[in-house]
């Protein structure tokens, strides 16, 4: 009864193999049945022996190499490759790709380091293609028509343009984690632009007829350029100050009402309490820009038009998934030299009112959020403007005070997101008294109600016998009366802007979707217009404007986007007064983006 419940725990116990070490453990167990069980010297263990065999006799077998040290045992320390460094593990296993391979490690995106242990190497290749047929209210030109006869205010309204972009720019920093902000980076940025342009009629593109109804145009830019050093680390999750130096990007709110460009100046900013509070202290002396093209013409040297930017961020004040955002600005502005553009136009002074040069310094004061309020999405903005300019129409010192108000609101609907936009800018109710009332910004691109899908916010549309300014600017969605965003000055004797617009985004598939957007649209107030065009009275209607957009994105990344949208817009009674009733503008936009 014994033996027979020994074997049987041994066998319990010891099924195939048992270790050396155990057998002292065992031997109250297994006892006489021990022989059913052998040392195995290969396995370095006791071994089953098959019932019906003899037991194998154990051969002794010469060392082989008998000064050797034994390795430490596989349990002991783990089977391990050597790799140079961690940036380097994928690859030491095998994993390798192509160095023009953007989406996996690639040493020229910074995944790894170029020199050294914690110095990295980006590269940025962006090739921006637009298609752009359009109609805009074209002026006939007073030295001459292209067009015998035209004896009329407006000749052909449609128009093409063509342009491409392509910029290269690397960045160089110092940095060796993901979560710890680079302790220096180097950002350099150049852009190639060509454009072309075609109208109806000569003198629309240049001052001189003789150049015709085309244009072509080239420019290269230094849009970037810029050092950014890491002063110091405040707590142990990486809250920081640094400062950054030279011509960079910046925005002074979340859809860019205010200021949004690049720039040169000089930015101190950083974050508090696990990057629950952001602040930016910055100066910005604006570079001069090449009208055709939009981009930087540094050659041009910097105006005198300095900017002044205070604002701090705070998420879940008082509302958790919201974010608010104070800002103070300071727009101090002394071009006093007349300058004319390279197609021979006159910007500033602006064609406008007494035509002499102007002074303005302008404080702005604002509020902005962004974010959830439950189930709803909210992204808001609102300026005040004071402080003092010299009039347009007047050129004496006038006050100015102007106030700004934009909103949105939207809902999710799982692939629907409809949206709800309103926006309002005063406009001056009297261009010759010591008020000016006309909001205006210090260089907007709204991200708004369609943004440049919609044709008011994409077109420039001259104020045709008011002077050589726009109505209201390219990716603009004020009508300021400047003579461009560019290169003109702000003016705050102009009509304002009341927007009441609906929308709706569709996520068809994770690569495409469609938006959707209606605007109505009026200025504010008329009686700049009315002086401006010797023309009374000038109905508040701009009219209707509607736009529908398709984004294609076919690896679902920003890699490759295709965009293809149309916008209507339906003269009001106001833009009727000023253009005529019988044109409904147009315009169609082809864009292609490639970005490595």
């Amino acid at each position: 009864m014994s033996l027979c419940l020994s074997a049987a725990l041994a066998t319990l116990l010891c099924p195939l193999d048992l270790p050396a070490s155990s057998l002292n453990t065992m031997s109250p167990f297994i006892g006489s049945s021990l022989p059913a069980y052998l040392y195995d010297p290969k396995k370095s263990a006791l071994v089953r022996r098959r019932p019906g065999h003899p037991v194998p006799q154990s051969t002794e077998r010469a060392d082989q190499n008998p000064n050797n040290i034994d390795p430490a045992p596989v349990d002991a320390v783990g089977e391990f490759i050597p790799v140079p460094d961690r940036w380097r593990l994928m690859e030491t296993l095998g994993f390798k790709h192509p160095w023009y391979d953007p989406y996996n490690q690639n040493i020229w995106k910074g995944d790894k380091p170029i020199d050294g242990e914690d110095w990295f190497l980006s590269l940025l290749a962006i090739s921006d293609t637009v298609m752009e047929p359009r109609s805009v209210p074209t002026p006939v030109g007073p030295q001459a028509s292209a067009g015998p006869g035209s004896v009329d205010i407006f000749s052909g309204f449609d128009q093409t343009i063509f342009s491409q972009t392509v910029l290269a720019g690397l960045v160089y920093y110092k940095g060796n984690t993901t979560f710890k902000p680079p302790e220096i980076e180097y950002r350099l940025t150049l852009a190639l632009n060509y454009n072309r342009v075609e109208v109806d009629d000569v003198r629309a593109l240049t001052i001189d007829p003789r150049k015709g109804r085309v244009r072509d145009d080239g420019f290269i830019a230094l849009q970037e350029v810029f050092v950014d050093y890491h002063l110091r680390d405040v707590s142990p999750r990486y809250d920081f100050d640094a400062i950054r130096v030279g011509i960079q990007p910046f925005s002074s709110d979340f859809r860019g009402f205010l200021f949004q460009d690049l720039q040169f100046g000089v930015r101190l900013f950083g974050n508090r309490d696990n990057n629950k509070k952001q602040y930016n202290l910055a100066w910005f002396r604006r570079v001069e820009k090449d009208l055709n093209s939009g981009l930087n013409d540094v050659a041009e040297g910097l105006r005198d038009d300095d900017v002044f930017i205070a604002n701090y961020y705070w998420q879940d004040l008082g509302i958790l998934g919201f974010t608010s955002q104070a800002t103070f600005a300071y727009n101090r502005n002394r071009d006093t030299d007349f300058f004319f553009d390279s197609n021979g136009f006159i910007q500033r002074p602006s064609s406008l009112g007494v035509e002499q040069p102007r002074e303005y310094d302008v404080f702005y004061l604002g509020y902005n959020g962004d974010g959830r309020l439950g189930w709803l999405n909210l992204s808001t903005s609102a300026y005040f403007a004071f402080g003092n300019n010299d009039n347009t129409f007047t050129g004496e010192d006038s006050d100015i005070r102007a106030g700004f108000f934009a909103a949105e609101l939207s809902r999710d609907y799982d692939w629907i997101r409809p949206r709800l936009s309103i926006a309002w800018a005063s406009g001056d109710d009297d261009p010759f008294d010591d008020r000016s009332t006309g909001y205006d910004a210090v260089f907007e691109n709204p991200i708004f109600a369609g943004a440049d899908t919609s044709y008011w916010i994409r077109q420039n549309m001259p104020l045709v016998g008011g002077g050589g300014v726009t109505l209201a600017t390219r990716n603009g969605i004020l009508p300021s009366l400047r003579s461009s965003k560019e290169q003109g000055q702000s003016n705050f004797e102009n009509p304002g802007l009341r927007l009441i617009g609906v929308g709706a985004d569709f996520d068809l598939t994770p690569e495409s979707r469609v938006s959707v957007n209606l605007n109505q649209l009026w200025f504010d107030d008329t009686a700049v217009l009315e002086v401006a065009r010797n023309q009374a009275p000038i109905d508040r209607s701009i009219g209707t404007d509607f736009s529908v957009a398709w984004i294609w994105r076919p690896f679902m990344s920003q890699n490759v986007v295709v965009r293809l949208s149309g916008a209507l817009l339906e003269p009001g009674a106001g833009l009727a007064d000023l253009y005529g009733d019988d044109h409904t503008y147009y315009t169609v936009l082809g864009n292609v983006i490639l970005t490595y």
